[in-house]
């Protein structure tokens, strides 16, 4: 039974004001040559050289009002202790012209205030006058129902609308629109489908605030990167210019001057406070960037009323005279005015119309106010990150024929090559992977012409064609954003990070975009990702702490994220076969964390032993040598000591267990091969076998791999020894100092000794 509490019929300020100004207009003239009587007709512009329609303009005018009901409703709902969501769209109505102004099937990545042109959008595409309404209402208080986060956050979004969902860290969607706009004409020059038509435009909006963050300007910088390499890029920004960035003002012009004159990027501006002129700068770019295919930003001037949020007072850092003087500029009542200047309205009848829209969404609300929220931390979770093991593993057996292999690879298959190491184990992988998946891409900084660094996509480019394997900028924000957006349109994206060290400063397109889309969107959008990143230390001769990183704890925490790092060859090409299926069936987000120091390694104990090679399994056999994720393998067998690691750990502690052997010892080795799932149960078995553990990790004391293992362990019950050994909580220096602070072997095998209560030699 709804609350009757719920009910409160005062109109606020602002309302109050709108409606006044509305009542004040009185009759006005129509202007042109239609006379002074006439009453434009539905098809008729609802101004001399205009585009929009008056038929268009009354039902923006709709969406304009919805918005601004919403808003109030959140407010509303939240002193009842029911809303738990207070940004709004007051002032940014105008932008319900941006989505009249571009298909219903244009890609949309929408700023957290553009309600007016979700509820437009809404409104051409669903039948149900409301169904918008009800979606964001429903987000805001947080219901299961809800229909793209289901009550996970409240975000825009719908894949009937095809708006891609959003998170609020500023600007973090920019690269992944960029990456949109560019995987729609990708996708049509390699003659493969996406979700979007081959002739859509992506559109993206974002506050003026934002426009000084790193992302924006990243992606900005990238689009007209690639406009000016004349590289198809039909995307169309969309700056709703309030100016203020919460209770700091953006300066005078600041916004025009950074946005006008960037090369490759064309500018327009318009007055979202005048919905025709916003609808017809809107229609035109729109239709230059998609006969066109190059990026272009409408600078759409705004205004912002009842503050940031709920919890901000505007008259502490704001005069009550600039206050008064923007309700002048509402677009509620610059629409009002054009529509009773088109002679199809009175004043009386929309203030009328205002006040039965404020009552239909406050009924709304409370009709919904009662529905079921989320109850229990599995049905959270349940988007998060699916796993369907069997799908995965038929699916990383997809290979092309013989004859198709031969004329990609040349005369001699990987298989018949002998043993390869670690980064040539990799290279046929991602050959096989770019024969077999027609929609896979590979790039990044070198991977290309040279590449890559380390030559681990060496002749991919040659061999796939400069469409699927690529280079990029030098920017690991836009990389990663490219890498978003061809997975959200239907490709399936390899990128490549030069060096762990590079992530760093991009890391929230992975944390905050794509680990979050399926989260936020129920599983109505994903983004299949494999990241391909060079890391870890001891590289050889080659040192610093920017080609020798070994942070991995703000991977390791990100929700649903899987982590592989493969140490041994054998290993290399299962493992990404897995997370490439992974990605394809289940929209799966992974990085595949390279060991460099390991690249090139072919001896294990001695020069010419070959025990760090290891032949490519031919297609026919991949059944048999699958590794599924979440899986480790025992490395070495042994019954007195258990020594737990993974990548540059397994190569030093295999080397120590042989130097154990020679006194007697037999030490078992755990190679996790996954740091995110970890196979804890499986490394428990063992451990309660054994009852002696040594773990072996190559990251930082603290916040490293070693501290999930330990207490992952000491969770379900293991009470034997255990001994971590830790790299020290310091960058890595250059030359020999790095052995200062790295694990070495002689440290594994002096641990395996103190375990064992025996003395080191």
């Amino acid at each position: 039974m709804a609350d009757p509490n719920l009910h409160a019929p005062d109109l606020d300020r602002l309302e109050t004001a709108l409606l006044e100004a509305i009542e004040s207009l009185g009759p006005i003239e129509p202007t042109g040559a239609s006379g002074p009587a006439a009453r434009r007709r539905p098809a008729d512009p609802i101004r001399d050289g205009s585009r929009l329609t008056v038929q268009m303009a009354d039902s923006l005018f709709d969406a304009q009002l919805q918005s601004r009901h919403l808003d109030h409703a959140a407010r509303w709902l939240r002193a009842k202790g029911l809303g738990y969501y207070t940004i709004g769209s007051a002032g940014h109505e105008g932008n319900a012209a941006i989505a009249a102004a571009l298909r219903p099937t244009d890609p949309a990545l929408l700023h957290y205030r553009s309600g007016g042109f979700y509820l437009a959008r809404s409104a051409a595409v669903r039948q149900a006058r409301l169904a918008g309404a009800r979606d964001v209402l429903a987000g805001m208080l947080a219901l299961a129902e809800e229909p793209i986060a289901g009550g996970r956050h409240k975000v825009f979004g719908h894949p009937e609308l095809d708006i891609i969902p959003q998170t609020s860290t500023i600007a973090s969607h920019l690269p992944r629109a960029v990456g949109v706009a560019f995987a729609i004409d990708r996708a049509r020059r390699l003659g493969l489908p996406t979700r979007w038509s081959d002739d859509a435009i992506a559109v993206c909006s974002f506050g003026d605030a934002s426009v000084n963050h790193s992302t924006a300007q990243g992606a900005l910088n990238t689009a007209g990167y690639t406009a000016h390499n004349g590289i198809g890029l039909p995307l169309l920004f969309v700056c709703e210019d309030n100016g203020w960035g919460i209770s700091v003002p953006s300066p005078v012009r600041w916004v025009e001057a950074t946005l006008a004159h960037r090369p490759g990027i064309r500018y327009a501006s318009a007055d979202g406070s005048d919905l025709a002129d916003a609808y017809d700068k809107a229609s035109e770019l729109a239709e230059w960037v998609r006969s066109e295919r190059r990026p272009a930003v409408l600078h759409l001037r705004t205004v912002r009323y009842m503050g940031h949020a709920g919890t901000d007072v505007e008259s502490g850092y704001r005069s009550a005279s600039s206050l008064r003087a923007d309700l002048e500029r509402d677009p509620l009542l610059g629409t009002a005015r054009l529509l009773v200047a088109a002679g199809i309205a009175t004043p009386a009848e929309l203030v009328e119309r205002y006040l039965a829209g404020r009552r239909e969404i406050r009924t709304l609300a409370i009709d919904l106010s009662t529905r079921r929220t989320l109850e229990t931390a599995a049905e959270v979770m349940a988007p998060l990150s699916p796993r369907r093991p069997t799908s995965v593993a038929s699916r990383s057996l997809a290979a092309a024929s013989t004859d198709d292999r031969r004329a990609f690879f040349g005369a001699k298959l990987p298989e018949e090559e002998g043993g390869l190491t670690l980064a040539e184990n990799i290279n046929r992988a991602l050959g096989d992977v770019l024969l077999s998946m027609p929609h896979s891409m590979v790039f990044g900084e070198d991977v290309g012409v040279k590449g890559g660094v380390y030559g681990v996509t060496r002749g991919l480019a040659k061999k796939a064609g400069a469409g699927r394997v690529f280079d990029t900028l030098l920017d690991e924000q836009s990389i990663l954003g490219l890498a978003l957006g061809a997975g959200v349109s239907g490709l399936l994206p390899i990128p490549e990070i030069q060096y762990l060290a590079y992530l760093h400063n991009a890391e929230d397109q992975l944390r905050g975009e794509a680990a979050s889309l399926s989260f936020f969107s129920n599983g109505a959008y994903r983004n299949p990702l494999v990241v391909r990143i060079a890391g870890l230390a001891y590289q050889k001769g080659f040192g610093g702490h920017f080609h020798n990183d070994d942070a991995v704890a703000v991977l390791r925490d990100i929700p649903g994220l899987v982590i592989a790092s493969p140490g041994h060859p054998s290993d290399a090409a299962p493992m990404l076969r897995s997370c490439v299926a992974a990605a394809d069936v289940d929209g799966t987000v992974s990085v595949f964390l390279e060991p460099i120091a390991l690249y090139h390694t072919r001896d294990l104990h001695q020069p010419d032993d070959g025990g760090w090679t290891a032949p490519y399994v031919a297609p026919h056999r991949w059944g048999g040598a699958q590794v599924p994720i979440g899986q480790g393998r025992v490395a070495r067998q042994g019954d007195d000591v258990l020594i737990v690691t993974w990548a540059n750990g397994l190569y030093l502690s295999l080397r120590a267990a042989r130097r154990l052997a020679a006194r007697g010892i037999t030490a078992r080795v755990f190679d996790l091969r996954w740091l995110a799932p970890m196979p804890i149960d499986e490394m428990l078995g063992h451990a309660n076998e054994i009852g002696k553990v040594l773990v072996v990790d190559e990251t930082r004391r603290s916040g490293g791999v070693g501290e999930g293992i330990v207490s992952g362990l000491a969770e379900r019950g293991y009470s034997g020894a255990i001994e971590r050994l830790a790299a020290e909580d310091s960058f890595i220096p250059l030359g020999d100092a790095a052995n200062l602070v790295l694990v070495g072997e002689d440290d594994i095998v002096a641990g395996a000794l103190r375990l064992l209560g025996e003395r080191r030699p």
